[in-house]
């Protein structure tokens, strides 16, 4: 079944406020098998130019996960059929130690491709100021749609 095409364009509300701690980003870089001094010892990252220690670059896709739009059943998805076809961040910044961050999510395409679904979800990430950290781009496709 096609998704449902009302979506493209949809814009869901903010997240909850997500607080990142040096313990989170350590764990992630763990996670990812990255050594980078920078994630875990706030003087190396200070001595990077940074306030704090600060995240691997594909940290955002723990601040993102469960996207709203993806849970709304009058969207059609079949997530049980859903497959990662692409993520890619624009930084305006790091994400470092102490932000609080929300996501708002935009459903920006959805088409098919032979008997497949394609979906593109752009996530404006933003500190509680409302200064634009990062903006994700995350491509899903439902197999056999």
């Amino acid at each position: 079944m096609a998704l449902n095409r009302d979506f493209i364009g949809r814009t869901f509300p903010p997240t909850e406020p997500y607080e990142v701690s040096r313990v989170k980003i350590r764990e992630f870089a763990d996670a990812i098998g990255d050594r980078n001094p920078a994630y875990r010892d706030p003087e190396a990252a200070k001595a990077l130019g940074h306030p704090d220690v600060i995240a691997p670059p594909t940290f955002p896709i723990v601040v993102s996960l469960g996207n709203p739009a993806l849970a709304d059943p009058e969207l059609g998805l079949n997530y049980a059929m859903v497959v990662h076809g692409e993520q890619r961040f624009e930084y305006t910044r790091p994400v470092r130690a102490g932000d609080v961050l929300t996501c708002t999510s935009t459903v920006t395409e959805i088409r098919s491709i032979g008997n497949n679904e394609k979906m593109v979800i752009e996530t404006d990430i933003t500190t509680a100021d409302g200064e634009l950290v990062c903006k994700t781009y995350n491509t899903i496709v439902e197999r056999g749609a």
